[in-house]
């Protein structure tokens, strides 16, 4: 039996509105092992996804992204996540709206802190977009794993209406702006 090298597998876990959304898209890059989609950053224990769309539990809708730092880098994945939604409308993602819908990196490393600050930076020295970046970076709390059928969501349910006029138009802008970094 061979082992693994403990640098094979790194986390991030990102907030960008709509958690189906993210994980539709970063299901489909070259190097992520895993998407899960939960809540993270508030303060309720083991909220439901009811609960977090009250608003009430602080929590944003993230996916948890287990990658392969040798295939894809953290800074790989915030390029991607920059381009597929808007970081800079507070608390809201089209008409989705709450604090539920923020953007926000929950880093796990002093290095992810610094990646993301730096990225932020860069883009907001490009003046890509209009308004500032709102994108929350704060250390990652406790995350957890949304129920079973928000899993997968788009992968199950293509055809469910907000997954056709919301999520489908989101992974194709990321097919084709990112179609190098598709698996196979």
């Amino acid at each position: 039996m061979s082992l693994q090298p403990n640098n094979t597998r790194e986390v991030a876990t990102l907030a960008g509105g709509c958690f189906w959304c993210l994980e539709a898209v970063y299901d489909q890059l070259r190097g992520v092992i895993s998407v899960e989609s939960g809540y993270e950053g508030g303060h309720v224990q083991n909220p439901n996804y009811k609960q977090v769309c009250t608003g009430m539990t602080g929590h944003a809708e993230v996916v948890k992204v287990t990658f392969n730092p040798q295939e894809i880098s953290f800074r790989d994945l915030l390029d991607v996540f920059f381009t597929v939604h808007d970081p800079t409308t507070l608390n809201r993602q089209g008409a989705d709206v709450g604090t539920q819908y923020r953007s926000a990196i929950f880093y796990h490393s002093p290095e992810q802190k610094a990646v993301a600050e730096q990225v932020i930076a860069e883009l907001t020295a490009s003046k890509l977009w209009r308004d500032p970046i709102v994108t929350e970076v704060a250390p990652t709390t406790t995350f957890y794993e949304a129920e079973g059928y928000h899993q997968e969501y788009f992968a199950n349910n293509p055809d469910q209406g907000y997954c056709r006029m919301v999520v489908a138009p989101k992974v194709a802008k990321f097919r084709k702006q990112h179609i190098a970094r598709l698996k196979a």
